[in-house]
C-alpha cells in the first residue's frame, strides 16, 4: 500500500468547497492501492486556524487521513532538507518536514506548490 501525503493547502481547499479539491479527492478515493496521510505540521496548519464553526466538520474530514509523526529522525533530516533546499526554492519548516516523513516512510506528495519539494528522490504531483 503506497502512501499519498496531502500538503495544507489541498486540503484547506477541499474544506473550502473548491470543486477541484472535492472532485480530485472524490476520485482518489476510488483508487485502489493508496492510504491517505497527512504530515502533523500540515494537520496542524488545518487545526491551528479553523473556526469555532468549522471544528466539526473539519475533524471529521481529517479522520481520513493517517498523521505522519515528528520525531527526532525526521526533525534532523528536515533540519538537513531546510538548509540544503531554503535559499533557493522557499521552502519553509512545515515543508521540510513532511520531506522528512515521505523519505522515512516512504509514498508521495500532493500539493498545488511543487516547487516546495525540489528534492530528486522525492515523488511530487500536482492534484489538479
Amino acid at each position: 500500500m503506497m502512501r499519498a501525503y496531502f500538503d495544507s493547502d489541498v486540503l484547506i481547499w477541499h474544506l473550502r468547497g473548491a470543486d477541484q479539491a472535492r472532485g480530485f479527492f472524490d476520485r482518489f478515493r476510488k483508487q485502489k492501492g493508496y492510504e491517505m496521510w497527512t504530515g502533523a505540521m500540515q494537520r496542524a496548519e488545518v487545526v491551528f486556524f479553523m473556526r469555532d464553526k468549522e471544528k466539526e466538520a473539519t475533524l471529521s474530514f481529517l479522520s481520513h487521513f493517517k498523521c505522519a509523526p515528528v520525531d527526532r529522525e525526521i526533525v534532523d533530516m528536515a533540519g538537513e532538507l531546510y538548509r540544503k533546499w531554503n535559499p533557493g526554492f522557499g521552502i519553509d519548516v512545515n515543508d521540510a518536514i513532511l520531506a522528512a516523513a515521505v523519505k522515512t516512510g516512504g509514498g508521495k506528495i500532493y500539493t498545488l506548490n511543487v516547487k516546495h519539494y525540489p528534492m530528486a528522490d522525492i515523488i511530487v504531483e500536482k492534484p489538479w
